[in-house]
């Protein structure tokens, strides 16, 4: 990425706001009702946030299904990048330790969540991780943003907002936690 955006949501005058602070607290909202009324209740469910945006993502989401269900749901952090495929050296990576996974999986009802769904990869990779976990019984993938371009049969169950982008753009989230404020920018400039 080159520059750096500011709360204002302008990156050297190129960067367009898709969602603002209030428009992303509500989609968050919105997941987390989705979530447990797809899954009747938060009873058995477990967020996996994938490293970096989608853990802090987990983390909203599991403090507003808390606040309206009156359920802990646990969350965690996931490192699916020693089971990318477009990465060198693959059999290498995985060869090595793996983090621990800070929640149980097998038999729970996994929602990965991730700030934005491309092509899938990401998610295909978080999925394999999974695996090495344990069976989930179920998982489920919730992202903010779903931009299209698929390249592999993946679809988001949760999506906060569906944004067409052309090729050549990119969609940038950034967080308070990792980025000190809230907003989702289309960048006319490619990952």
């Amino acid at each position: 990425m080159s520059g750096d955006s500011t709360a204002s949501g302008r990156q050297d005058g190129q960067d367009k706001t898709i969602l603002n602070e209030d428009e992303m607290r509500r989609a968050i909202s919105r997941i987390a009702h989705e979530i447990v009324e797809r899954n009747g209740g938060a009873a058995g469910l477990a967020l996996v946030g994938m490293r970096t945006r989608g853990y802090p993502l987990a983390q909203r989401l599991a403090a507003r299904i808390a606040e309206f269900e009156g359920v802990a749901v646990p969350v965690a952090e996931l490192d699916a990048t020693n089971y990318r495929d477009d990465l060198p050296e693959r059999a290498e990576r995985l060869s090595k330790p793996r983090e621990p996974l800070a929640v149980e999986i097998s038999g729970a009802v996994i929602v990965l969540v991730d700030d934005v769904l491309y092509t899938g990869r990401t998610t295909r990779a978080a999925i394999e991780a999974l695996l090495d976990y344990g069976r989930p019984r179920k998982i489920q993938l919730a992202v903010l943003v779903d931009r299209g371009h698929r390249e592999l049969p993946i679809r988001a169950d949760y999506a906060g907002k569906n944004v067409p982008t052309a090729s050549s753009e990119s969609i940038r989230v950034r967080l308070r936690e990792t980025d000190g404020f809230d907003s989702v920018l289309l960048s006319r400039e490619p990952e």
